[in-house]
């Protein structure tokens, strides 16, 4: 639970600085300076105020654990996002403090285990869910100790560090800056260990350094799962070197008929280690049986809806197919899945299965019971949408709930994990009101406040807490095609759902949560994320419009 324990008084904190020759302490005036005002999002879960200040300054020195090369990649991801926003460089070096000035101490919990998914990335990879990512953060005048038993839990608690910081700097008599934090004491973990987003890139191609900046907005509020959708009508995505016309052919368009785009293998490789390094996994999805015309035109006989295909531009669903009776289908499909499991470290592939209108039903179980073996046999847990439960799926498979809480509570029975991505609340595609430049409605209009105020725990009827998997937010594409329209329609619900996944009931309330959500347009200004500024918040900076719906 929440807790404060600090005044409403202003309080007199005294703020040590180095001068050029000596520590000179420095009194100031910070009326109200707490934890808890500055807008963390997600909220922590649990919060004790001091009347204590740490002093931010040029001479702040950030001090390393050990010379392990994950905990050098944490100082130096540190420095960079304190230079980012302060212009204030600092150090990070192993070892004791120097006696002068205060510091940053980044520290392995003391009475934590080695274990080698806890301090290294590729183990972290494999097995990102079972990771301990809990730390505590200790503000006093002098030090910031920041702690955890994983480097994951030390890089989610550098996301709260730099929520800490103020937007600017307090001007001393020496003519030297700081940057004030409230003093304190941070306790937090996260309530789910999946807190995911899925962007549709087959829709419309997302170029990678667009993918990239993606995962830093995720990463900041401590999203640590990618979900890709690959392929689909309209495009496949990525380099089969087995299969080259799947993006040869198969890659060449987009909706709405401009030249699409695929990623290199090497360049998703690069998306895998990008994503790593932000201590985020991305799950690769190959959606199928339906929602595969793109590949059916580069490889004909791959085609089951008896209609001839050619390449497709629209927005339709659940008119293609492919056919489950061909044994050169699955064939095809083991060799996809073995090259894209050879480059995804992470436990899951996601193998789609919505919307097969046209697949027989005795086809689509067949088709789902045989790729769910296939990549059962390529070291993968397979993952689809809910629809995979109407097959022989058992609780070795995760279902993602989109749509349907019937097939939610037969996931269940089965024993199934469920994902929850109900459309109604979590879809940021789904417009916000009617006169939305971006997006569509067919869920619903998804207002800020909508996308909060609902409770995972409970949605799904006959869903328990201890078979969720987690929380993702999908993104399709179909109105979007940069990332000045993803933008718009992630932000600013992105954060609510970043807070749904992480932070414990008790502290959820959307009275609190929508002033917490008002200090995040700093970010996003400084970010240039062009957000949608919701009326429903009364934003700090309340300087971006919303663009003007295009003519036809």
């Amino acid at each position: 639970m929440l807790k404060t324990s600090l005044s409403f008084c202003c309080v007199l904190l005294a703020l040590v600085f180095l001068s050029s020759c000596q520590e000179q302490p420095i009194q100031i005036q910070a009326p109200e300076l707490e934890i808890s005002q500055a807008g963390l999002l997600p909220i922590p879960s649990e919060i004790q105020e001091s009347d204590a200040a740490f002093a931010l300054s040029e001479s702040t020195q950030i001090v390393l654990a050990d010379d392990s090369e994950i905990m050098k990649l944490l100082g130096r991801f540190a420095a960079e996002k304190i230079f980012q926003k302060t212009g204030v460089l600092l150090s990070a070096s192993v070892g004791k403090a120097q006696s002068n000035g205060n510091h940053i101490f980044l520290n392995w919990s003391p009475d934590s285990e080695a274990a080698p998914a806890h301090r290294d990335i590729d183990a972290y990879l494999a097995d990102p869910y079972s990771v301990n990512e809990a730390y505590e953060m200790e503000i006093s005048n002098r030090a910031l100790q920041i702690s955890s038993a994983s480097a994951a839990g030390l890089f989610r608690a550098l996301q709260t560090l730099r929520q800490l910081l103020p937007e600017g700097a307090t001007h001393q008599q020496n003519k030297k800056d700081i940057w004030a934090l409230a003093g304190g004491q941070i306790k937090d973990a996260p309530a789910y260990a999946y807190r995911g987003a899925m962007l549709d890139v087959a829709r419309h191609f997302f170029s990678p350094s667009e993918v990239k900046r993606y995962i830093d907005q995720l990463a900041y509020y401590k999203i640590n799962t990618l979900h890709l959708h690959l392929t689909d009508d309209q495009g496949w995505r990525l380099e089969i070197k087995a299969w080259p016309k799947l993006t040869e052919i198969g890659g060449q368009t987009e909706v709405g008929g401009k030249s699409g785009g695929f990623y290199t293998q090497d360049q998703y490789r690069d998306l895998v280690a990008y994503a790593a390094a932000h201590f985020m996994t991305i799950v690769p999805e190959v959606d199928m049986p339906g929602h595969t015309n793109a590949a059916s035109v580069a490889y004909p006989f791959l085609n089951g809806n008896g209609k001839e295909v050619q390449l497709y531009t629209g927005t339709a669903v659940g008119f293609s197919s492919w056919d489950a009776n061909k044994e050169a289908v699955y064939d095809f499909v083991t060799d996809v899945v073995g090259e894209i499991t050879a480059l995804s470290p992470g436990p899951y592939f996601h193998l789609g299965g919505d919307e097969s209108h046209v697949t027989p039903k005795a086809d689509y179980i067949k088709f789902v019971d045989r790729v769910t073996e296939i990549v059962r046999q390529a070291g993968k847990t397979p993952m689809g949408w809910d629809e995979i439960v109407t097959a022989h799926t058992d609780s070795s498979a995760v279902a993602q709930f989109w749509a349907s809480e019937k097939n939610a509570a037969l996931a269940v029975e089965k024993g199934m994990k469920v994902l929850l991505s109900p459309a109604k609340k979590a879809y940021l595609d789904m417009q916000y009101h009617e006169n939305s430049p971006y997006g569509l409605h067919w869920a619903g209009y998804v207002p800020v406040d909508t996308a909060y105020i609902w409770t995972p725990e409970t949605y799904a009827k006959g869903v328990p807490k201890e078979l969720i998997l987690g929380i993702e937010a999908p993104l399709w594409s179909e109105t979007i095609s940069n990332s000045k329209e993803l933008e718009f329609l992630a932000f600013p619900r992105l954060p609510g759902y970043a807070e749904l996944a992480w932070s414990i009931p008790e502290n959820r309330s959307w009275e609190a949560y929508k002033k917490r959500l008002a200090k995040q347009s700093h970010y996003f200004d400084r970010q240039g994320i062009g957000y949608y500024p919701s009326p429903l918040i009364d934003w700090e900076t309340p300087n971006q419009k919303e663009p003007k719906l295009a003519k036809d």
